[in-house]
């Protein structure tokens, strides 16, 4: 037997920071693996966010190199290698650069492709035998399980098989009224299809970062940024852009939180609550995780030491209690009033290099309860969604300080707005173009509101099982809807009276909810309607997993779930 016969072989479909982080993991055990990776771009490592796709030279990342997870070297590292023609390209002097300082979003790209390369010699110096193919995409996957395979099709029409492969195909942005509707987008991405000039109001759904991309976007093409004589940062409008302005439309009337200093070393999951107290608690109550333990555990505990006074302050509250007490501090101020404040708040916590505690907590919640979320009753899903997630989405945004300065300097111009649409606003394409946006205020007043062009800012949608690009997994039935059950007939019943038709009840009498995506296991792997999982097929695209990963992107995401999945294929 060769060599080649003798390792696993695995293919891994998409070649950004999810296939990075799993190389990175396959390649530090001691098992040894014939690995594939096929990327529809020519670039590996960046994927979407980081290359041409997601950004453009405006953009920029809101982590820095201390809360980035090592992959081969550190970002500071690198930047020490870069030639000077890049350097000066996006104003990185290395002399000033710290472990502390965010990166434009392409440069990252390159670091990231970099440690790919330095990936690609770590596997072959370790015995690993990796393949990467570029301009290749897979268009469909198919499980073999009678001969232990996975068949996967390449656009060109080559056919290969595995014994495993591990879907890493990133973000998705379906069009669905795009190149249909005139000035009318479902996603700022790929942002140079924004660089125009426009001579009008334009529309944003959404005011977090996915929001901030398209704004630095348009004003560069709508005018300039310049600092004044007493060092602020104002915009002037370029001639033929008087009428442009960029109102955002958010539900809660606000912007997110901004950049402060994080303590190093960031907590890890088993450090707010250990996979022996998930057990504990599920077997404690019906086989469900408490949302409520969650909360009183790994959110509220950790302040007895580190602030004391908070602690005393939020001891007694519910869940519900503290999300409405911390809204209701932001939402009485003006969006740009409580900007400007948070941003002086934030400076001084990176001056003294001292954290917000209380926001960087609710950082380490969104993550820790992101990997057993699945476990959750429908009725805490539920409640995590309508009540804990706004203010998280809200508060963990992290802008950088960059991105702030122009927003002001766009809003002090009468160039941006930001107004409240509240959960029941409505968006309504226009055979013609653009969009009405129909809203309610909130002093009660109804708003109809035609734009002449509109951007779907609202982030990366969560996409439902028939979304799935691969139509094999579909039609054999390898992958079911996600879906998690209620514990009260009775909520269930609530609910279908409130119009929740993704509530129905099973052959055995019970009640489940419909989540977004496909269901997954532990390990990530893909599990069939009678609840077997596959061991050959990992999903670890963001898009199909929301309903069991509410909080599923970033670079340490790719990290943990990376890390699960290796653990499995060694076994």
């Amino acid at each position: 037997m060769n060599q080649s016969s003798q390792k696993k072989r695995i293919a891994i479909i998409g070649g950004g920071p999810g296939c990075l982080f799993v190389l990175k993991n396959l390649i530090g055990l001691k098992a040894r693996f014939e690995i594939e990776v096929f990327e529809k771009s020519e670039q590996v490592g960046a994927g979407m966010p980081y290359s041409n796709a997601g950004a453009s030279m405006e953009h920029i990342t809101n982590v820095s190199d201390n809360e980035i997870t090592p992959i081969v070297t550190s970002v500071k590292k690198w930047v020490d290698t870069i030639d000077e023609a890049t350097l000066e390209k996006f104003g990185i002097n290395p002399e000033y650069f710290t472990r502390y300082h965010v990166l434009p979003r392409l440069l990252l790209g390159q670091y990231l492709t970099a440690q790919f390369k330095l990936l690609r010699r770590q596997a072959e110096d370790r015995g690993h035998i990796l393949r990467v193919h570029t301009d290749r995409e897979v268009t469909d996957i198919v499980d073999l399980p009678e001969h232990n395979q996975v068949r996967i099709e390449i656009k060109n029409g080559t056919l290969k098989e595995f014994e495993a492969v591990v879907i890493c195909t990133g973000h998705r942005w379906p069009k669905i009224n795009e190149d249909k509707v005139p000035g009318y987008f479902d996603s700022p991405y790929p942002p140079s299809k924004l660089a125009t000039q426009q001579n009008h109001p334009i529309a944003i759904k959404g005011s977090s970062l996915t929001a901030i991309d398209a704004v630095r976007t348009l004003a560069r093409a709508n005018g300039t940024f310049e600092i004044g004589i007493d060092r602020r940062l104002r915009y002037i409008p370029a001639p033929g852009s008087e009428r442009f302005k960029i109102v955002m439309h958010s539900r809660n009337g606000l912007l997110p939180a901004i950049r402060f200093h994080l303590r190093e070393p960031r907590l890890n999951p088993d450090s707010l609550m250990t996979a022996e107290q998930i057990r504990r608690n599920r077997e404690e109550n019906e086989g469900f995780l408490s949302l409520d333990f969650i909360f009183e555990h790994s959110f509220k505990q950790p302040f007895r030491k580190r602030d004391p006074a908070f602690y005393k302050r939020i001891k007694d509250m519910s869940l519900e209690v503290f999300v409405e007490t911390m809204m209701s501090m932001r939402e009485e101020k003006e969006p740009f009033e409580l900007f400007r404040k948070e941003y002086e708040e934030a400076e001084r916590s990176i001056e003294q290099r001292k954290s917000v505690f209380w926001k960087e907590m609710l950082a380490e919640l969104s993550y820790v309860m992101n990997y057993p979320a699945k476990y959750l009753s429908a009725e805490d899903m539920l409640r995590l969604q309508k009540v804990l997630m706004p203010l998280i989405a809200v508060v963990i945004a992290f802008v950088p300080q960059e991105s702030c300065e122009e927003l002001f300097a766009l809003h002090d111009a009468k160039k941006l707005q930001v107004v409240s649409v509240g959960s029941q606003g409505t968006v309504e394409p226009r055979p013609d173009g653009g969009i009405v946006y129909r809203y309610t205020d909130e002093q009660g007043k109804f708003h109809t509101v035609r734009y002449q062009t509109y951007i779907d800012c609202s982030g990366q949608p969560h996409l439902p099982l028939e979304d799935l690009p691969f139509q094999g997994l579909r039609t054999r039935q390898s992958v079911s809807q996600a879906v998690l059950k209620f514990r009260s007939a009775n909520e269930a019943g609530k609910c279908i009276k409130e119009g929740g038709d993704q509530v129905f009840q099973n052959d055995n009498g019970d009640y489940l909810l419909k989540v977004p995506g496909i269901t997954i296991n532990d390990h990530f792997q893909i599990v069939n309607e009678y609840g077997i999982a596959n061991e050959r097929i990992y999903m670890m695209a963001a898009p199909y997993i929301g309903g069991y990963n509410p909080d599923y992107s970033g670079l340490d995401f790719c990290e943990a779930a990376s890390r699960c999945i290796a653990e499995k294929l060694e076994s």
